[in-house]
């Protein structure tokens, strides 16, 4: 295997793992929150079950999670010396802030499990917000890294080196906002869509339990308000590429020459010569998304030079699986809400399609993350420092990388036998 397709193929295999890890490590702790809320309200045993249960697997997610990012953090060293080198005085200060979040978020982990009947209801039931918060902004913290990645800030270049750095504009790169909020709601999406997925299909299998139909019904309220806020967003951030990152935009849209009245191409597959065969183009509606004018000139991969351009194959068609699928995940949800109020929330039907859901979530988080790190090839660090150039020189990557991608293939499957085993221990309450 080729020297850097090897690096970032270890690197692109620990990271499609671990964004699972982590996004059910930010959401699964709102879920327990929300259940055992529910339980204090209503008083329904089901509730009480349900969030003893998920916090299982919320612990169990966590302690994987911290693993599979322990072996990220040293993929970027061995893998990548010359972006650590400059890039580690820079962005050292989200990492470290992240370092703090994950203690806190560990400490408050420990005090829910141990809390169980120890503390007061309501107390054990608040012990549970710092853990939301702590893991919402442990991810967020990551986030701002990669950010910088997008659009490096903060620091001055002289005669080749790195001066005049300034940390805490660096944390706060000009993409933080969009790609925070975006990478924050995915979280909710995946692990709401994916709880409701699995009860949805215990049902299918004739489980009818109080526990299954609280657990689809509070998984589902989760991905309902998240996945239409994660629709408005990815619209801001669509606006926000087009004006920041044109050469990222240009390849998601398969967008060849610059040009006015611009169209959307859905679907299709692109062309050697940088077209797009068999998509359904709707005139206008590129230019209409961009600037909300059907005649504003939008800037295409003609303004990048042919070295500077991004994979515009992988770029695109996992833009299109992340869009279609977080579109059909805004109906199933939609549909599900309609049902809910009809109070026909357990038709056949619908849980076939909220069973769907759960495979098509992460089709939408992985592809979303194809799109971020694709969309900034060349570079490691946009305009900076090329992917190339930061690759380290040691040898045998390749047996490195199926060493790596066996150990995260035993974490995922020793993560699902862990999961079922809690879920048929809870099912026996």
């Amino acid at each position: 295997m080729e020297h850097l397709v090897a690096a970032r193929a270890q690197m692109g295999t620990s990271l499609a793992f671990h964004i699972v890890f982590a996004a059910l490590g930010v959401g699964l702790p709102l879920l327990v929150f929300i259940a055992e809320g529910l339980w204090l309200r209503t008083g329904e045993r089901a509730y009480y079950d349900l969030a003893r249960t998920w916090s299982k697997g919320m612990a169990i997610l966590f302690a994987v999670g911290a693993v599979s990012g322990t072996i990220l953090s040293f993929e970027l060293g061995l893998l990548w010396p010359v972006f650590m080198r400059y890039a580690g005085g820079i962005i050292g200060i989200p990492f470290s802030l992240e370092g703090f979040a994950f203690f806190i978020e560990a400490i408050f982990i420990g005090i829910y499990l141990y809390g169980w009947n120890r503390l007061s209801p309501r107390a054990h039931w608040l012990a549970a917000v710092p853990v939301i918060v702590s893991g919402a902004f442990s991810a967020g913290f990551i986030t701002l890294a990669n950010a910088w990645m997008q659009m490096p800030t903060g620091f001055r270049i002289v005669d080749g080196r790195i001066v005049d750095v300034r940390p805490f504009v660096a944390m706060f790169a000009l993409p933080w906002k969009t790609e925070v909020a975006h990478t924050t709601l995915a979280a909710y999406v995946f692990t709401g869509f994916c709880a409701a997925g699995v009860a949805a299909f215990a049902q299918l299998r004739g489980d009818r339990r109080p526990v299954v139909i609280a657990a689809q019904r509070t998984a589902m309220i989760v991905a309902a308000i998240a996945i239409p806020l994660q629709i408005v967003v990815g619209d801001v951030v669509a606006r926000f590429d087009a004006t920041y990152e044109p050469a990222k935009f240009a390849a998601m849209e398969v967008l060849a020459t610059t040009q006015r009245h611009a169209p959307i191409a859905l679907g299709g597959i692109p062309t050697a010569g940088g077209g797009i065969a068999h998509a359904i183009e709707i005139p206008g509606a590129l230019s209409l998304l961009v600037a909300f004018d059907p005649n504003a000139e939008v800037r295409g991969l003609d303004q990048v030079a042919p070295g500077d351009r991004p994979p515009v194959a992988i770029t695109h068609l996992s833009f299109d699986a992340m869009v279609g699928s977080g579109s059909t995940l805004l109906l199933i949800a939609l549909l599900w809400a309609f049902a809910a109020r009809r109070r026909a929330g357990s038709s056949r039907g619908l849980l076939i399609a909220i069973a769907l859901g759960a495979p098509l979530a992460l089709v939408a988080l992985e592809a979303g993350w194809f799109v971020t790190e694709f969309g900034r090839q060349p570079w490691i660090a946009r305009g900076l420092l090329r992917t190339a150039d930061a690759v380290t020189t040691a040898t045998q990557l390749d047996l490195r990388f199926f060493g790596f991608s066996l150990i995260y293939v035993v974490l995922a499957a020793m993560s699902w036998w862990l999961l079922v085993r809690v879920g048929r221990s809870g099912a026996e309450h």
